[in-house]
């Protein structure tokens, strides 16, 4: 790859992490050139932004790359970012962006007589992300991994549609509606992921996503950031089913572990033999994944066999103490440095 020096020894080391088969932590850093004085900046929400066309997003990504030293299993990774969720917009063609806030919305709370109605249809977002995801791959080949888009949690997206304190409500008192809403969008999610990744794999082996990691086959970060509010109970009925499914369907699977509010439902997914690891992201306001008070956490998912992503610091140069005397097969950390310099340094580090 033109940007990646080594690919053929990342996609090795990665297939291997994948196949529970690597006995070291696997690290990835990403950070400016050395030889380049430009600062290795990327706007990720440049598709949402009514005057940048998909012709600039492709140029300013590879003005990115040229700036950038991808370290260890870091690599150029062009995901069609829309938006964590994006198939709710696919299905009920809102999609709200803020640019001063640099986020998209798509929760826009509809009675179910209306929400019954939303399917996976060929509106203007779905059109875009075909078209915008078919040049990219186009121009980008040997250049960048091209990623899947964003499509979002099976509950996340209901509760786009029905807003999450009415989906809240609804887990309670009108559980058949959920369900049947549920297996809808479950069959959407795949139905678009499995026209998209023709796309995403067409001039490239493997693929990528948003969480960064390049992976040999079918894989999706499955997530349910909606479960922070519910109980095991209520997981166990709502949402585990389909992650399972997913994970069934997907060959590799990671699952988007979101906050102290979703620890209790750990033990549900380490039940799930398919799932292949579970990503801890702290959550803002919190001790990021250098915090020793976590180091349990890391241990229980490590003892289940499950892979453990870590990619949220505020100082990675603490993490070495939390995870010593820990396996180190199946661990992935991913950061950045000021300087190419600290980034090898780093990367020296964090690999031992």
């Amino acid at each position: 790859m033109y940007y990646k020096e080594n690919w053929h020894a990342l996609t090795a080391d990665m297939t291997a992490w994948w196949q529970h088969e690597m006995d070291r932590p696997l690290v990835q850093v990403v950070s400016p050139r050395a030889d380049r004085e430009s600062s290795c900046v990327f706007d990720w929400w440049a598709l949402l932004r009514p005057d940048v066309s998909v012709e600039q997003v492709h140029a300013d990504f590879i003005a990115f790359c040229e700036n950038t030293w991808f370290g260890g299993m870091a690599f150029p990774n062009m995901f069609f970012n829309l938006g964590p969720g994006v198939l709710a917009a696919y299905s009920s063609g809102y999609l709200l962006f803020e640019p001063g806030a640099g986020t998209s919305w798509f929760e826009n709370p509809q009675p179910w007589e209306v929400v019954n109605t939303y399917r996976l249809q060929d509106n203007e977002w779905w059109r875009f992300t075909l078209e915008g995801m078919e040049y990219l791959a186009d121009v980008g080949k040997d250049r960048y991994i091209m990623g899947m888009t964003d499509l979002g949690g099976i509950l996340d997206v209901l509760s786009s549609f029905r807003g999450a304190q009415d989906l809240a409500m609804d887990l309670l008192c009108a559980p058949e509606q959920v369900h049947r809403a549920r297996a809808r969008i479950l069959a959407d999610w795949h139905r678009a992921y499995d026209e998209l990744l023709p796309i995403v794999r067409r001039h490239q082996d493997g693929m990528g996503t948003w969480m960064g990691l390049w992976c040999p086959g079918t894989w999706y970060p499955i997530q349910c950031d909606f479960a922070a509010l519910i109980s095991p109970a209520q997981f166990e009925e709502f949402v585990l089913p389909d992650v399972a499914a997913q994970c069934q369907r997907l060959d590799y699977s990671i699952f988007h572990l979101d906050g102290p509010g979703q620890i209790p439902h750990l033990d549900l997914l380490l039940d799930i033999e398919a799932l292949d690891g579970i990503q801890w992201v702290p959550g803002t306001g919190n001790p990021q994944c250098e915090a020793m008070q976590w180091r349990p956490l890391y241990e229980k998912i490590l003892a289940r066999g499950k892979s453990l992503v870590l990619q949220c610091f505020d100082n990675v140069h603490q993490l070495a103490p939390v995870l010593e005397g820990l396996p180190r097969k199946g661990v992935f950390i991913s950061t950045y440095a000021n300087s190419e310099e600290e980034g090898r340094a780093l990367l020296d580090a964090l690999s031992k």
